[in-house]
C-alpha cells in the first residue's frame, strides 16, 4: 500500500436560507409529501433567491474551508470549482470566487461533470500537487440547480436543491507515518447514455432562443428509473474497485458518503457493499440533491458533527449526468 500525499487540510459548506419542504411543494405542483419521501427520502430541500448566483454559494463555502485549514488566501495556488450550473458560461465561476477572495496568486477553472464534478475536480487537484505544480488546491463544488428546474414536473423538481461545498488539499509532511490522506480516487465516465441526465439546451447545439424556452429545453431532464438502475451498480463497484486500489475493503470503512441524490440509491449501495445503515451518513432528507455540492456539504457536515474522527477510513461515491461517477478513499 503506498503512502498518500495528498491531505484534506479543512472542509467548508454554505447553503441558502430558504427552506423549501414538501408542503411548500404540494402547492406547487401535483405531488405529496408521502410520494416524496417514499421514493426519494427528501423532507426539504435549500433554495437560492433572486438574483444569488453560484458563486455566491461558493465563496462563504470556501471561505469556512480556508478558516478551518488555517490557510491564508494568498497561500492558494490553485482553486477548481465543479459545477453543472456556472454564474455564466465564460468566464469560469472559479474566477468570480478567486475575485471574491482576493485569491491572485491562484490559478482558476471549472470542471463540468455534473453531480460527479466535486470528486473529478479533487482528482485534478491531487494530480497537480503529487506533480509539484502546486502545494495547495481550493476545491469546491456549487450548484444553484433550482434555477435549471421545470417547476412543473413532480419527477424532477422535487429533487433537487441548491449549496456548495469546499476541501482545501495539502501536500503531506515527508515526516507524516499516520497513513492520513486520499489512499485512491477512480473517475469513470459513459457518453452513451448522455441523454438518461441532461439539459438539452443552452449550449452549441441548441443555442438560447425563443423557441428553445417556449419549448423548455433549458431544465434539467431525467429518466428517472434508468438513472437508478445505473447508479446502484456503478457506484458500488467504483467504491469496490477504489478501496481494493488502496488496500482496503468495504468492511474497512468507518464511514460511507454517497452522492446524496436519493436514500433508495444510497440504501442499495450501502447494501451491496454490505455496509450497514449506521455507517452511510445521510443529509439528503435535509438538502435533496445539491449535485456537485453533494458531498463535500455532506463532507463538511461529518466533520464539524464529530461523524469523522482523526483515524477514521471515509468512502465518498458519486454518480451524475455524463454518464459519470467516481469514488475516493480518505484516510483522516
Amino acid at each position: 500500500m503506498s503512502k498518500p500525499n495528498v491531505h484534506i487540510l479543512g472542509t467548508g459548506s454554505y447553503a441558502p436560507e430558504k427552506v423549501l419542504n414538501n408542503a411548500d411543494l404540494m402547492r406547487m405542483v401535483d405531488t405529496t409529501d408521502d410520494w416524496i419521501t417514499t421514493r426519494t427520502g427528501i423532507k426539504e430541500r435549500r433554495v437560492a433567491g433572486p438574483g444569488v448566483a453560484t458563486s455566491d454559494l461558493a465563496t462563504p463555502a470556501a471561505k469556512a474551508a480556508l478558516e478551518a485549514a488555517g490557510l491564508d488566501v494568498l497561500d492558494v495556488d490553485l482553486i477548481l470549482l465543479g459545477t453543472a450550473t456556472p454564474d455564466m458560461l465564460f468566464p469560469s465561476t472559479a474566477c468570480v470566487v478567486q475575485s471574491n477572495l482576493g485569491a491572485r496568486n491562484a490559478a482558476a477553472f471549472d470542471l463540468s461533470a455534473a453531480c460527479s464534478g466535486f470528486l473529478y475536480a479533487v482528482s485534478v487537484g491531487k494530480a497537480f500537487i503529487e506533480s509539484g505544480t502546486y502545494r495547495n488546491a481550493l476545491v469546491i463544488g456549487a450548484e444553484t440547480l433550482t434555477n435549471i428546474l421545470n417547476w412543473e414536473d413532480r419527477t424532477t423538481c422535487v429533487l433537487f436543491g441548491d449549496g456548495a461545498g469546499a476541501v482545501v488539499l495539502g501536500r503531506a509532511d515527508e515526516e507524516d507515518k499516520t497513513g492520513t490522506g486520499i489512499h485512491a480516487i477512480h473517475l469513470h465516465s459513459d457518453g452513451d447514455l448522455t441523454k438518461l441526465l441532461y439539459m438539452p439546451a443552452g449550449g452549441s447545439r441548441i443555442p438560447t432562443s425563443a423557441d428553445s424556452v417556449e419549448k423548455k429545453l433549458h431544465y434539467v431532464k431525467m429518466e428517472g428509473r434508468e438513472v437508478f438502475k445505473h447508479a446502484v451498480k456503478l457506484m458500488s463497484t467504483a467504491m469496490e474497485e477504489t478501496l481494493a486500489d488502496a488496500g482496503f475493503t468495504p468492511a474497512d470503512l468507518d464511514l460511507l458518503i454517497p452522492h446524496q441524490a436519493n436514500l433508495r440509491i444510497m440504501e442499495a449501495v450501502a447494501k451491496r457493499l454490505e455496509i450497514p445503515n449506521e455507517k452511510v451518513f445521510v443529509n439528503v432528507d435535509r438538502y435533496g440533491n445539491t449535485s456537485a455540492a453533494s458531498v463535500p456539504i455532506a463532507l463538511d457536515e461529518a466533520v464539524r458533527s464529530g461523524r469523522i474522527k482523526p483515524g477514521d477510513l471515509v468512502g465518498t461515491v458519486v454518480f451524475g449526468g455524463g454518464f459519470t461517477w467516481a469514488a475516493a478513499a480518505v484516510r483522516f
